[in-house]
């Protein structure tokens, strides 16, 4: 690359948009780009991170980036002593996150393949016992975050507390409850990356090992062999279709489409049928509607159990398909079928030595894949969302307390800031004095609302920095989906000089339909049967539309991002990684998805 043009800004030299100018004060200098550190950071190249976190952090929130990229961390530099990598730093600029992974110092890698391969290759001979055992601590988890509760401070310190000598106040459980939750949503993330960075070195091995015996082989034929899963993930789509399904049979599918989700379910219980749905309905509840739309990382994530009228939505849809005629269910046995055929066809053209390491890479690979998708329903849906909903029912608590006015307001503090904020509602209370958050709280989330509002009125720059001559990272590559050539088409964007949209070739197949540009996970109501839904990026909530679109694009992510991995199981075309597509493509324009080739062409 000529470092004339392709020199992404310093990070240094970014303005803050019109309206954001003390966005520094929102975060913890840790996340920032210091400038006593400039020639340190300037040396290092900085990719935006909007497959995860596509929208600027609230404060509050940067505690699941905080939690995320340590955990993933520790476990290549600490537990595992992976080969080549330790973990990704990360700084946030202009309210949006940047990655820069660290390799391993190269003099260091081959003295940390032993213990590698010792660490590793117990997780990976004892697959199935240690995963049990990882669902009953995540489970644990959720159940500890469930016991927690915050309770006004009462009056009076309760008699019987006195007279049994406990010596202590109220304020103790209120104190020790919000710090078990930070301190859990903590072990939740260290458990998230327990098996994850397996999972994908057992595949990327498995990839490495097929490039070696056949250059040529495509990255979609490789994908293809590991698909066709039974993932957790999927559950929460399934338990909608077979309501849809129960609703029609017991004739009770007219009552679901009355008003919004309480009309709808108030009408159903006076209908043929209804009650043997509704304890369907309950039952699908706990914990497959611990689900959210968004992604589990913000504050602002809709979760179905507490918002019903998402999944009455996506029932809706499956209802009058099924009354239709139309399957609704994922070509599950098409998939094998498909994986069986080209899996058998390479391993007939090697040789019998290559063969068997072939079917032993292969077991592995499909004996840990399913956790890429699975540990997504344990952690971001189900764990996250309990936390998410404790901490709103803590908000509460300082709106009933006149800290501020909206249990939203809350997310607007640091965690530590809200620690502080608890300190000065408990001394208060013990004291007998008025606490000062009353006055100090409600304009300082004024004008930090107003940042984030400036904030997120600008786009943020793909990379900061000069890229290398070539990206090679595997993880970078197919998570992200960031290649040398995503690198020089995000150069040509800016520069004005990018022509046609392409992308990573995300899941097989072509089609031509209507796109339907969506920024927002509120918007999926809008999509339309047969739509190329067109967006920055997706989360593994929206897999209900899947059965609605005819093919997906995304701005970002590779081969194993959310998006690819779940238009595969649908069989649908995808293209991922595009940079840009949701900017160039406008909805309701004719356009064609090549997700052989990896291209969108734009054709009315």
């Amino acid at each position: 690359m000529d470092a004339k043009t392709s020199m992404f800004p310093s990070p240094y030299d970014v303005p803050a948009p019109a309206g954001a100018e003390e966005w520094r004060s929102l975060y913890p200098y840790y996340v920032q780009f210091q400038p006593e550190r400039r020639a340190e950071e300037d040396q290092k190249f900085w990719f935006c991170n909007s497959q995860h976190w596509p929208t600027p952090f609230r404060p509050f929130d940067c505690i699941m980036v905080d939690f995320a990229i340590k955990g993933l961390g520790q476990y290549n530099t600490r537990h595992l002593k992976a080969p080549p990598a330790n973990g990704i730093d990360y700084r946030i600029l202009n309210g949006y996150v940047y990655f820069s992974p660290i390799a391993a110092p190269p003099e260091q890698i081959e003295a940390r393949v032993p213990d590698f391969m010792d660490r590793a290759g117990h997780y990976y001979m004892n697959w199935a016992e240690l995963l049990e055992a990882w669902k009953m601590k995540v489970e644990g988890a959720v159940a500890d975050l469930e016991a927690i509760s915050f309770d006004d401070l009462p009056d009076i310190i309760p008699v019987e507390w006195v007279k049994e000598g406990r010596g202590l106040d109220n304020t103790t459980e209120l104190l020790e409850g919000y710090d078990k939750a930070i301190n859990t949503c903590y072990r939740i993330w260290q458990y998230h990356f327990e098996f994850l960075n397996l999972g994908y070195a057992a595949y990327l091995d498995f990839f490495g090992f097929l490039k070696g015996v056949f250059p040529s082989i495509p990255d979609q034929a490789i994908a293809k062999m590991v698909q066709g899963v039974d993932s957790v993930l999927f559950e929460p789509d399934q338990q909608l279709k077979k309501l849809a399904k129960l609703a029609v049979k017991l004739g009770c599918a007219d009552a679901l489409k009355q008003g919004d989700a309480d009309a709808a379910l108030a009408a159903v219980a006076g209908a043929p049928g209804g009650a043997e749905w509704l304890a369907a309905w309950e039952a699908a509840q706990d914990p497959w509607f611990n689900f959210t739309s968004g992604n589990g990382f913000y504050s602002t994530d809709k979760y179905w159990i507490d918002h019903l009228d998402i999944p009455m939505g996506f029932l809706r849809d499956y209802v009058e398909r099924v009354e239709a005629g139309e399957d609704i269910d994922r070509p599950t046995e098409k998939l094998q079928a498909e994986r069986d055929r080209i899996t058998a066809e390479y391993a007939e053209m090697m040789d019998d030595e290559d063969r068997a390491v072939f079917e032993q890479k292969l077991g592995l690979s499909r004996a840990v894949f399913p956790y890429v998708e699975d540990h997504n329903f344990y952690i971001e849906h189900w764990s996250l969302g309990v936390f998410w909903r404790k901490m709103r029912e803590l908000s509460r608590l300082f709106v009933r307390a006149g800290f501020w006015a909206d249990e939203d307001d809350m997310f607007f503090l640091s965690r530590n800031e809200v620690r502080d904020a608890l300190w000065d509602l408990s001394a208060a209370w013990g004291i007998g004095a008025a606490a000062s958050g009353p006055t100090h709280w409600p304009e300082e989330i004024k004008r930090r609302r107003g940042i984030m509002e400036a904030l997120a009125s600008q786009s943020p720059l793909p990379a900061l920095n000069n890229p290398p001559e070539a990206i090679t990272e595997p993880f970078t590559i197919m998570l992200f989906g960031i290649t040398t050539e995503t690198v020089q088409r995000w150069i040509g964007a800016e520069s004005g000089e990018a022509a046609g949209i392409e992308g990573m070739a995300g899941s097989p197949g072509v089609v031509e339909g209507v796109a339907r540009v969506l920024r927002s996970p509120d918007q999926l109501s809008e999509l339309q049967k047969g739509d190329i839904l067109v967006t920055p990026v997706t989360a593994p909530s929206w897999a209900p539309v899947f059965g609605k679109i005819s093919a997906a694009v995304t701005d970002i992510g590779g081969m194993m991002s959310h998006a690819a991995i779940v238009c595969r199981e649908y069989g649908l075309p995808a293209v991922t990684g595009t940079g840009n597509a949701s900017s160039k493509i406008t909805t309701g324009m004719r356009i064609r998805v090549d997700g052989n080739a990896g291209t969108v062409t734009i054709l009315e």
